[in-house]
Parts: structure tokens; sequence; C-alpha cells
């Protein structure tokens, strides 16, 4: 309790702190953070926010901000929940930002249309609406290195490798359970889609925001329907609690896959039963790289962190920390198109869309074989990269397979059919203000 209290005056400080510094000092950069270190969210979030914040300060540390401008953050507390998050929106728009971070689906989805308005870039870095991928169709939405529906098409992939071919999945039986919410219910159309072609039956346990910590239900329908694979997309406490639900009916762990969002401590939270689960991921875990250590030694180590030291380079810090790179180069990237120190959000949209993170580059930032290389383009706003299996060996993440190239054949022309009916029914919806080939 001593512990719980300490970190939330701490947070407290910190982020009274952050926002009692000006937004447009000279030469500077405003990058506002939503995050929740609060909440039963807050298990997921606190170490994205720690990984996020850390690499963005260790910027400002080591190289005094980017491209000479210095960066000021500032976190909004949204508690995941999208009234806040919206209110964040409204409270840091009139400050000129760069570009926003909601870091939920939820409060992703009401900003969309707000972005092309007040011309800010939306990151929603592997979360969010998958059809906003669309650059043409959503020129200010970034949802960068793959959408649910990728993650989703790699999982089934996967599981047909399993069995011997995608072809021996028909009447097999796969389980989803699933956040009913904005994120959890995303990968619905492809799910039901993806069932009716490869010919599995799926079954559906929704599990409410408000029962995230009373699964018990779900589990007995699970244990009644037997599903030969269970595929998770949870957050917060929805996950641990799923994994210690499904060890007590001894559901086969290695049959249990998620997308990329259980941590380290959703981990051990489960407890010994969850040894052998499954889920992707596109970034190394551990802080064996030039860039990490940097923020060890000088964000860590000199107190400018929340962060406990023996948390960094966990799978949900090191998340952050890529979300931060992104952020970072996609304002190099506008400093360089611009000529300009202090860009604005119309300019760093440009810096993402010409985004190119390649090995060269990725070494250069420190990170070389932290991640593989991604390149944007301004139709194609999120790379649609390959993701590998980890599994949980009881202790910590361990690779166990190659990458895995999601199923753009059939994922592909159910993303544009959904952004073609999104901008539809969007009464003037807004189109691109210039044409591609007029962006680099």
């Amino acid at each position: 309790m001593v512990r719980k209290l300490s970190t939330i005056l701490a947070t407290a400080v910190v982020a009274s702190a952050a926002f009692a510094v000006p937004a447009k000092a000279q030469d500077s950069v405003y990058v506002p953070l939503f995050t929740y270190r609060t909440g039963p969210f807050s298990g997921s979030g606190i170490p994205i926010a720690n990984g996020m914040r850390d690499y963005l300060t260790m910027l400002n540390e080591r190289d005094g901000g980017i491209g000479g401008a210095k960066l000021i953050l500032e976190e909004c507390e949204t508690g995941y929940d999208t009234k806040k998050g919206v209110e964040c929106y409204e409270a840091v728009k009139g400050k000129n930002p760069v570009m926003i971070n909601p870091w939920s689906t939820g409060i992703t989805l009401p900003l969309i249309p707000r972005a092309a308005v007040d011309k800010i870039p939306i990151l929603s870095m592997a979360y969010g609406l998958s059809a906003s991928a669309d650059g043409d169709t959503f020129p200010w939405i970034f949802n960068p290195p793959n959408t649910y529906w990728d993650g989703l098409s790699m999982i089934i992939k996967y599981i047909g490798e399993q069995e011997g071919g995608l072809d021996k999945l028909k009447g097999k039986k796969i389980g989803y359970i699933y956040l009913d919410a904005g994120f959890g219910r995303e990968p619905l159309p492809l799910f039901d889609q993806l069932s009716r072609d490869l010919g599995f039956e799926l079954k559906l346990y929704p599990v409410p925001a408000d029962s995230m910590q009373n699964q018990s239900s779900q589990w007995l329908s699970v244990r009644r329907d037997r599903p030969d694979y269970m595929v998770l997309y949870g957050w917060g406490a929805l996950n641990p609690t799923a994994v210690k639900e499904a060890a007590k009916i001894n559901y086969p762990m290695e049959k249990f896959i998620s997308i990329w969002w259980p941590g380290d401590d959703d981990m051990r939270s489960a407890g010994a039963g969850g040894k052998g689960f499954k889920t992707l991921n596109w970034h190394a875990v551990g802080t064996d790289f030039p860039a990490l250590q940097d923020i060890q030694k000088l964000v860590v180590e000199k107190g400018l962190s929340q962060a406990q030291k023996n948390s960094v380079g966990e799978v949900l810090y090191n998340r952050g920390v890529y979300n931060s790179m992104l952020i970072a180069e996609g304002i190099r990237n506008a400093q360089q198109l611009t000529g300009k120190k202090v860009v604005t959000g119309e300019d760093v949209r440009r810096g993402l869309e010409t985004l190119d993170l390649n090995e060269a580059r990725l070494k250069e930032l420190g990170l070389e074989g932290f991640a593989g290389p991604i390149k944007l383009t301004c139709t194609d706003h999120n790379g649609h990269r390959p993701a590998f299996m980890q599994q949980w060996d009881g202790e910590k993440w361990v690779k166990i397979s190659e990458p895995i190239e999601p199923m753009a054949d059939r994922v592909k022309p159910l993303l544009d059919a959904a952004a073609k009916d999104y901008a539809e029914k969007s009464t003037g919806w807004p189109k691109r203000t210039e044409p591609c080939d007029k962006q680099s």
C-alpha cells in the first residue's frame, strides 16, 4: 500500500510539473502523451507510459531534443476512458501539438474525424481502426507497424502451421475471448470472414470492462465448448485473469494465443499456470541496445523516470520506446523536409508519410536488431509488417518463431472496403488536400 501511495504521489508530482511547462517555449516542440497510470488498465498503461516518456526524455538529455528543438512533454491521464481521452484532446489541441497518441482504440475512434479539421496527426500504433491504414482515405491517421486485422491473420496463419496447413482448420473450433469494447470488437469482421473462408467454427466470449476480473462464466463456457485454440484480445486486468482462468480449467496453454498486448507483469500475476502462453510481438525485449542503455544511464539512474530499473527492457516498456521512436522520427523527418526546427502537426504528418526506418537508420538510433525495418508512404500509413510468436517460459518471454507475414491477400480487400465504407457513411468526409506525388 505504501508503494502504491508513493507511486500515485510521484505520478501527481510529475504530471503537475509537466502541465506547468509552457508549451510554446522558443525552439521547442510540444508532444502531449495520453497515459493511464491509474484504474483497472494501469497494469498495462504504466509500463507503456514509462517507456514512451523515457525515450523522449533521453533525447532531451543526450541530444538537447531533436534537431535543435527541445521536446516539451506533457502527460494527460485518461484512465483508458474515452470521455476523458476526448477531454485531454480538447485540452491540448490549442497548444500546437505535433502529434496525438491516444493509447486506446476507444479514444482513437472519436478523434479520427477531428484530426483533419485540427490538422493534428493521430498515431495509434498497432491499435485503433484497422482501415485507417489507408492513407488516401485517412491522411491524418497512422497505425504502424501492424493493424489488428494483420495481427489476427498472423495468429490464424500460425495456428494453421501448427495443424499442418490452413486447410486443416476446416472443422476445428477456435474461441475468441476479448474486451467487449472498440479494441476487442475491431477484428470481428475479419474473424468472421476467415471462419467462413477456412471452415472453422468461431466461438465468442466477450468480457465487459467492469467484469475483467470475473471471467468465470466465460471460462465455464470454454470448458463446455472445448475449442481447439483460444485467441485473446485483452488489456489491463483482463489478461492475467484470462490466463489464470484458463489454467484453472486445464486449458492447454500452448494453444492459448494473444494479440501483442500481454506484458511481463500480466504473466507474473497469472502465476505458474501461465507457462506456455503465447503472444505476438515485433520488437525485442531486454536492454542490450545502445539507446536502451542511454535511457538507463541518462534517465532512470538520474531519477528522471517513474520506471523501476528492473522494468526497463520488459515487453510493454519497450513497446513504449518503439512508439516514441516513431514520434521522434516523424519530427526529425518533418524538420528535414521543411528546414524548420519548430515544426507543426501538418509538417509531422508529412514526416510520418516519409518514414523509412531501414536497418542503417535503426543502427544510427542505437536500436540495431531491436525491430525490423518499416517504411510508410502517403497511401500506406501502416507498413503491415510481420510479427513473431513469443512464449512465456515461466519467467520471461522467449521468441519461438520466425517472422510471420500477415495474410495480405485476405486482409487488404477487407481493409480497402472498410475504408471506402467509412468515408461514404461520413457525410462530407475530407479528402486529401495534396496529391501523394507532391509530398516527398
